[in-house]
């Protein structure tokens, strides 16, 4: 299935302009052909083709670096955003700090901060090819499910093992009270977002600034929105990740939040028949909860009595996250149609999240 399809109306840029800055800030060369990515709710992805160049190269001060043919554009989506929200320019510097250790993260390429070129901060990144799993379930990879299952969730500690300090990644984030930051910061995200009264979402909010966890040992570097659809496998080889996407979030703090929104997704989402969402890791040979936590406990070595918090707080953070996408159709910010019942997911994620609580 192809990854890409035509750029939807409303999503067109000034395709002239961008090339014009390519050609003169990477050396590119030939005609631009463009296609956007899909599959996402927020960024807007575009994929960039240069039929008439096999390999570019520019100067970066450092010699020659290759750059492929295809090409990867993200930016924000059009109209007023949330405070904080969108940030490409500290994703792709994120991008640029982590692909060094940690691989699997693309390459930045190019950040523009000029807003006369396309009207927002964008960047270009390398291009990863592979399959990535959202609604449907390759054919391929279904005598596989527990296989990919531990490389998912193998890659996710892995990238939790990164040494922060001998890295110089400090700079990322401030640890002390991160989670605490963030429940505080996502209500307020909720209080600018909401369109209508949610109480599930106001009694959340209260129940986790009363049960936030402290500070962990060692803070890690966390990816923020770490789940089956933002990683790419091989598709000669599914076991075998090629590629970790969406940084935007990511920051120097606890690492459980990263497992709470693995299983938010994964587990209680997906449990929700939202056709919408990702739901193949219901079937069965996708790893169960218990799977996940087991595996991911022992490749960290990490204790995991208090992630039901976690996983909570996800669900919480995602109802806030489509709330503020939903605002924007409400708004007449977007006509995406895919966007006119996010209203009634956010319902459903808030009766999620407060059935998890009433459970610890």
């Amino acid at each position: 299935m192809s990854e890409t399809r035509p750029v939807r109306a409303s999503e067109n840029l000034d395709w002239q302009r961008l090339a014009a800055y390519l050609r003169e800030n990477l050396g590119v060369g030939g005609e631009m052909e463009v296609e956007q990515f899909p599959g996402g709710h927020s960024n807007l992805t575009y994929l960039l083709r240069f039929p008439d160049s096999v390999i570019l190269s520019r100067a970066d001060g450092e010699g020659s670096v290759p750059i492929s043919a295809e090409l990867v554009l993200r930016r924000p989506p059009f109209g007023p955003v949330p405070p904080r929200a969108h940030d490409m320019a500290r994703e792709s510097r994120v991008l640029a700090a982590v692909h060094p250790h940690f691989p699997l993260a693309p390459k930045p390429l190019l950040l523009c901060e000029d807003l006369d070129v396309l009207g927002a901060v964008f960047y270009v990144m390398e291009r990863r090819h592979g399959i990535v799993i959202r609604t449907k379930e390759p054919a391929a990879v279904a005598p596989l499910r527990a296989e990919i299952s531990v490389s998912v969730v193998d890659t996710l500690a892995d990238l939790h093992g990164i040494d922060v300090a001998a890295h110089g990644l400090e700079t990322l984030g401030k640890p002390a009270g991160f989670v605490a930051r963030q429940i505080k910061g996502w209500t307020e995200r909720w209080h600018g977002a909401k369109t209508s009264d949610v109480p599930e979402m106001e009694w959340l909010a209260s129940w986790l600034e009363q049960h936030t966890p402290s500070d962990p040992m060692r803070p890690t570097l966390v990816h923020g929105d770490y789940k089956l659809d933002n990683v790419m496998f091989d598709a000669a080889n599914p076991r075998r990740l090629v590629g970790v996407f969406d940084w935007e979030m990511s920051a120097i703090g606890d690492p459980l939040v990263d497992v709470g929104i693995l299983l938010c997704y994964w587990i209680h989402v997906a449990s929700a028949n939202d056709d919408a969402i990702s739901t193949v890791t219901k079937q069965p040979g996708w790893f169960t909860r218990e799977e996940i936590l087991d595996r991911y406990s022992r490749r960290a070595n990490a204790r995991l009595e208090r992630i039901a918090l976690y996983e909570v707080f996800a669900v919480f953070k995602l109802a806030v996250v489509i709330q503020q996408i939903y605002a924007r159709y409400v708004r007449g910010q977007t006509d995406d149609p895919r966007f006119a019942t996010l209203g009634e997911r956010v319902t459903a994620l808030a009766r999620i999240a407060s059935d998890l609580a009433a459970k610890v």
